[in-house]
């Protein structure tokens, strides 16, 4: 073989090395020299970019197919508000599992003991006196609209605070969150808001394993799934930039806070999200003592859901 015939085969093997390794890259995420991937980076960039110019601060959470993982400002410090209705869900069919009994078992309530000032589609819709809903109608109540009298209901009759600070601590790092108050108690002092706490991973961590792992039995943890994927509040957060994309399926819950003095304490979603070619995150976002609005908050929130859902569609095809 000539010296110009070894050069030009030389060249050749180096083009198709090159063209597989450009290949490679772009189907499955580039592992580079720390063990990182390149789109969890891609990832962590795009969203802290996003965070450190909002007023107010935001902390973030993305598990991705179960295995890879994304924070910014993840710390355990941000008022839950409405998101700790999960964990109070999960705490009851926890409760009811060990009382072999049904979400069907009926509750009756005094119309006395409803706070009429609270957020309380429940009270609105049922005027008699008294209510006499199952149990699963009024956790309903609270993950689907988040029903603050529901919530409250459930705390005191079914499963305390302690009993449900307790067994999710079973399911996620203790030191990720705490759940000290109901919401009646918040709405007398706003202040203890802030002892209802979670880190957006831990916040993250438990909806995902609500989606991917066995909590409580089979009927119940679905019962949760289903209500959380008919959430009608916060549309304008995480689910903003997905809802008019096909074969995107999406269950979450929001939080949101009360503004004192121009600060809004808290303005929360948490997120399960499916996409059509198989790849699956969680996605946690926590907004904490912003002074904007809970209109720009929600902005924020969905510009966020958006970079996430643009990085992991077209890049994660068949990647599982």
């Amino acid at each position: 073989m000539t010296k110009t015939r070894k050069t030009y085969a030389v060249l050749f093997i180096a083009l198709i090395c090159i063209t597989a390794l450009a290949s490679a890259m772009h189907h499955n995420p580039a592992t580079d020299k720390n063990g990182n991937t390149a789109l969890t980076n891609v990832l962590t960039d795009s969203i802290s970019r996003i965070t450190s110019s909002c007023p107010g601060e935001i902390g973030v959470a993305v598990i991705i197919n179960n295995t890879d993982t994304v924070t910014v400002n993840d710390k355990s410090i941000y008022p839950m508000m409405s998101v700790f209705k999960v964990h109070q869900a999960l705490a009851i069919c926890n409760r009811f599992d060990k009382d072999a009994l049904s979400l069907d078992t009926l509750l009756t309530i005094k119309r006395e003991e409803l706070d009429p000032m609270t957020w309380s589609p429940m009270m609105k819709e049922h005027p008699e006196s008294p209510i006499t809903l199952p149990v699963k109608e009024l956790l309903r109540y609270t993950l689907i609209k988040s029903d603050n009298n529901a919530s409250n209901i459930m705390f005191e009759r079914l499963a305390d605070i302690a009993e449900t600070d307790s067994f999710i601590a079973t399911l996620i790092p203790r030191k990720s969150f705490q759940i000290a108050y109901k919401e009646s108690e918040m709405s007398a002092d706003h202040a203890k808001a802030y002892s209802n706490y979670t880190s957006p991973l831990g916040a993250a961590i438990l909806m995902n394993r609500l989606f991917t792992d066995t909590l409580v039995s089979r009927e119940k943890q679905e019962f949760i799934m289903k209500s959380l994927g008919e959430c009608a509040t916060g549309k304008d957060r995480i689910a903003a930039p997905l809802l008019r994309k096909e074969k995107v399926s999406i269950a979450h819950k929001t939080g949101s806070g009360y503004t004192n003095n121009g600060v809004l304490a808290a303005h929360n979603d948490v997120a399960y999200i499916t996409l059509p070619n198989g790849t699956h995150y969680t996605l946690a976002i926590f907004v904490k003592d912003s002074k904007g609005n809970e209109s720009q908050a929600s902005k924020v929130a969905a510009h966020i859901s958006a970079i996430v859902y643009s990085l992991l569609s077209p890049q994660t095809a068949g990647h599982s």
